[in-house]
């Protein structure tokens, strides 16, 4: 019997339990015993004296966090690409002051206060009725290389113990709109695994010179030293001018595991967090829309880098089937990168010269299209409604529709 069963019997019996006598105060007591599962003694205590009825208090409790907080959690929540609370709240203490020198921001000093205290839990509840659906998903195109597999080593996702900034993930995300057929871009993602540093590089073709030449460009990118790439098994990455390649610069070359995503988890999710949230899932090929995923990248490796926290895993705990998982705090890669000390003197001054001048909010998506909507037009429309343009392309500008039937889509 429940302990509400058992007060609401107690308050039925107690009237009669007064007035009977004694030989059927006996009788009730057995059955209260009975039913209830108390000692005697208690049932006694509780049918001569019973406790007063206990009274649920509501309490009239305002709101801890105005619509000042409230507005100002939303702009630096849009600031930063709309993250999880566990990520955005630990960040806020290095970002509000950023959005305030760029007048984004007017805060009261209790508004301040009140915003850099809020927790994760209750920024989530503030977020929630904003939250944006989950996006489609893509096609893979990669097709495996088995000729050199025995001369790369494998590693698998348990096997990264790396703290130095210089060992990437490298996979390819094909922007071939669901269609695996005739030629379209593809995007070269490299992500450092002490750091989270990601640089992200348009291909006009999924070949061996194109991969080797966004390596070229990424060592002329980072500011610090590619030591290690490790890839999936695909054709592009397990090939002998690859493999040349990296022992002539000097770079460690490994594979994860045949069809063992997990083995790439650190690139596969920013080529959903990154390069699926901002470019999408259409179809891009010519040398236009090539131009156009170029100058996008190089605003968006700034933003990404610079303004986007992450959480890395700290400890994992397996206690039977349940695995409990603790990460440490939420920081952006250029925050890690500091505290690394792998950065010279003079390149570290300049990355904080340049962070002084971002603006988070002109870099960020100033609109919430649907999911999916592409940053770069087609270069040849296929006779459907397509998305044209401005003549002056902008990624955070709203489109318009049009059908433009066979002509191309400049």
């Amino acid at each position: 019997m429940s302990i509400e069963g058992r007060r609401e019997l107690l308050a039925r019996i107690v009237p009669r339990y007064r007035d009977a006598g004694r030989a059927q105060r006996a009788v009730m007591l057995d059955e209260f015993v009975a039913a209830t599962g108390y000692e005697r003694k208690y049932a006694i205590r509780l049918l001569g004296n019973p406790p007063p009825p206990s009274l649920r208090v509501q309490r009239s409790r305002s709101r801890r966090y105005g619509p000042e907080v409230q507005q100002a959690l939303v702009v630096a929540w849009d600031a930063t690409n709309r993250v999880c609370a566990k990520r955005l709240v630990p960040f806020l203490g290095e970002l509000v002051p950023i959005l305030e020198d760029r007048v984004h921001l007017v805060l009261t000093e209790d508004g301040r206060r009140d915003l850099l205290r809020v927790s994760a839990a209750t920024a989530d509840r503030i977020l929630g009725a904003i939250r944006r659906k989950e996006r489609p998903h893509g096609t893979s195109t990669t097709k495996r290389g088995p000729l050199l597999k025995k001369q790369v080593p494998v590693r698998t996702f348990a096997d990264w113990a790396d703290t130095e900034p210089g060992f990437f993930e490298c996979d390819l995300v094909a922007h071939n709109g669901g269609i695996v057929r005739d030629a379209f871009l593809y995007t070269l993602t490299l992500t450092d695994i002490a750091t989270g540093w990601t640089e992200c590089l348009p291909l006009p073709y999924r070949t061996q010179a194109a991969v080797i030449q966004g390596l070229e460009r990424a060592q002329m990118l980072l500011p610090f030293p590619l030591l290690g790439i490790d890839t999936d098994n695909g054709s592009e990455f397990l090939n002998a001018e690859l493999l040349a390649y990296c022992e002539r610069e000097a770079i460690t070359f490994t594979r994860g595991r045949a069809y063992k995503k997990n083995d790439q988890c650190f690139v596969e999710q920013k080529n959903g967090a990154v390069v699926r949230q901002f470019v999408g899932y259409d179809r891009f090929s010519g040398e236009h829309a090539y131009r156009q995923l170029t100058e996008l990248y190089r605003a968006l490796r700034l933003y990404v880098n610079f303004f986007q926290p992450s959480m890395k895993l700290a400890a994992k705990q397996r206690d039977g089937s349940h695995v409990t998982r603790r990460f440490d705090a939420a920081q952006t890669p250029f925050q890690r990168l500091l505290a690394s000390g792998a950065l010279e003197a003079s390149v570290d001054r300049r990355l904080a010269r340049v962070y002084g001048a971002l603006d988070p909010v002109v870099l960020a998506p100033s609109d919430r299209d649907p999911p999916g909507r592409p940053l770069a037009p087609r270069e040849v429309c296929e006779g459907q409604w397509c998305r044209r343009r401005s003549t002056r392309w902008n990624r955070s500008r709203p489109i318009r529709w049009g059908r433009c039937g066979d002509t191309p889509c400049r």
